[in-house]
C-alpha cells in the first residue's frame, strides 16, 4: 500500500502582507515549504510526496526540492482557484498513478512543524477507519453570535474540536467524496473534513498538537521561529 503526502501549496497568502506567497517565504534562511516537505521526507512510512503548487512557482519548488534533498517528491500539480479545487486536482492526478486503497495525507504547506507522531497516528487511523482528521481540544470558551459584535449564548467547548492537517483518506474514498460534491453543487468547502461531512460521511479523529501551527499571520511566523529555536519537536 502506497502512502502519499499531498501538500497543498496553492495559496497566495494575502493575510501575511508579503510580496511572495507565504509558503515560499524564508524563516532562518529556509523556505517554509522546504520545512514542510522535510517532515514527510524524513518519515519512514511516507513513500511519495506530491505538491499542488501555485502557478509560476513550479520551477522554484523543484529547485528547493533539489537543494534540500527531497527525494520523495514525484508530482507537482497545478493549483485551483480555491482550496477544494486544488485538493481535487491533486487527488485526481494521484488516482492516475496509484490504486484506490492508497493512503493520502492532505497537508497544508504552511504547517511546517508537523511532528513524526502526528503523521504516524494519522496514517494508522486512516488505515483502520478509512480517514483520519488531526484535531486538538477546544480550550477556550465559545460564544455564539448573530451580529458578529455581541453574544447572548455560549456553546459547550467539550463538543468541539479544532481541526488541523494532515487529514488522511483512502484515495478512492476521497475521490468519491469529490465526485459526490460535484453532484451536490459543493464547490468551496472549507477543508477535506468538512467536504466529507457535507456529502454524508463520518470522519474520525487523530491527535494533533498546539505546536502544529498554521502560518497565517506575521505573528504565527514569530511563534514558529520560537519553536525552531527550541528544536525539540521531531
Amino acid at each position: 500500500m502506497t502512502t502519499i503526502a499531498l501538500i497543498i501549496a496553492g495559496g497566495v497568502g494575502a493575510r501575511m502582507q508579503q510580496a511572495i506567497p507565504k509558503q515560499f517565504m524564508t524563516v532562518f534562511d529556509k523556505p517554509i515549504i522546504a520545512y514542510t516537505m522535510e517532515k514527510f521526507e524524513k518519515h519512514p512510512s511516507i513513500d511519495v510526496i506530491a505538491v499542488v503548487c501555485l502557478e509560476g512557482w513550479e520551477n522554484i519548488l523543484e529547485s528547493y526540492a533539489k537543494q534540500y534533498n527531497i527525494t520523495k517528491l514525484k508530482h507537482i500539480i497545478p493549483a485551483g482557484k480555491v482550496g477544494q479545487e486544488s485538493i481535487k486536482n491533486g487527488i485526481f492526478e494521484l488516482a492516475k498513478h496509484y490504486p484506490p486503497e492508497s493512503v493520502v495525507l492532505i497537508h497544508d504547506a504552511i504547517r511546517p512543524n508537523v511532528s513524526k507522531d502526528i503523521i504516524s497516528e494519522c496514517i494508522a487511523v486512516t488505515k483502520s477507519k478509512g480517514n483520519a482528521i488531526v484535531v486538538i481540544p477546544c480550550q477556550e470558551a465559545m460564544l455564539e453570535t448573530s451580529d458578529k459584535c455581541s453574544s447572548t449564548s455560549s456553546y459547550p467547548r467539550e463538543n468541539l474540536k479544532r481541526t488541523q492537517t494532515p487529514q488522511g483518506f483512502e484515495l478512492g474514498k476521497i475521490i468519491n467524496a469529490h465526485l459526490k460534491a460535484k453532484e451536490l453543487g459543493i464547490t468551496n468547502s472549507i477543508a477535506s473534513c468538512t467536504l466529507m461531512i457535507e456529502v454524508g460521511e463520518k470522519v474520525y479523529f487523530s491527535t494533533g498538537s498546539e505546536k502544529n501551527i498554521k502560518l497565517t499571520t506575521p505573528e504565527d511566523i514569530e511563534i514558529f521561529k520560537a519553536l525552531l529555536k527550541g528544536d525539540n519537536y521531531d
